[in-house]
């Protein structure tokens, strides 16, 4: 795993020791920019399911102000943060051990977020409740992108509240899904 582009592109990055998570592959994250856009003027992420950080840090990497990323697990939590030693740049990057839910509470009454990463575990598929949840705490900024990262059973659908489908594409057994946010 690496960082593919931007300010960091090509530093190396760690997995989450075990099973318990499942990187983006470099293809895949890669897949990922090219459809959210491929450099950002600024801005804020969220990545509720953070795992060890890949998708946050390359959004640093390509112009993101600030990342805030979440994980409940432990090791995760120990390889956001050494990940995020390789860009030399920790102020931009703000990370909490925490559950989704209790996450989004605590980010409640700070400034909403530009672009959300959803990665969660493939047999917990709680996008559509965290979503919603984010818009009934104002954290979802107008026109914010969504990029939710499903196995092929997930089926989600073209319209989520304010959320409208803009693109989906598979990538094996991986289905990408971006939304816009017309809230």
């Amino acid at each position: 795993m690496r960082i593919v582009s931007g300010e960091f592109g090509g530093r190396p990055l760690k997995a989450v020791p075990g099973d318990a998570t499942r990187p983006t592959t470099d293809k895949v994250k890669e897949a990922v920019f090219n459809m959210l856009g491929p450099y950002f003027d600024g801005g804020r992420s969220l990545d509720l399911y953070a795992g060890s950080g890949g998708l946050s840090i390359e959004g640093v990497s390509r112009g993101i102000d600030e990342a805030v990323l979440v994980d409940r697990q432990f090791a995760a939590i120990k390889t956001i943060k050494s990940n995020i030693e390789v860009t030399k740049k920790p102020e931009a990057f703000k990370v909490m051990k925490s559950n989704a839910e209790s996450a989004i509470d605590k980010l409640a009454g700070s400034a909403p977020f530009d672009i959300l990463y959803f990665d969660p575990p493939y047999a917990k598929q709680t996008i559509i409740k965290d979503l919603e949840r984010l818009v009934s705490r104002e954290l979802v900024a107008p026109h914010a992108l969504v990029m939710a990262e499903t196995d092929q059973n997930a089926q989600l659908p073209e319209q989520i509240g304010n959320f409208k489908q803009v693109k989906q594409r598979d990538y094996g057994i991986t289905v990408i899904t971006i939304y816009e946010y017309e809230g």
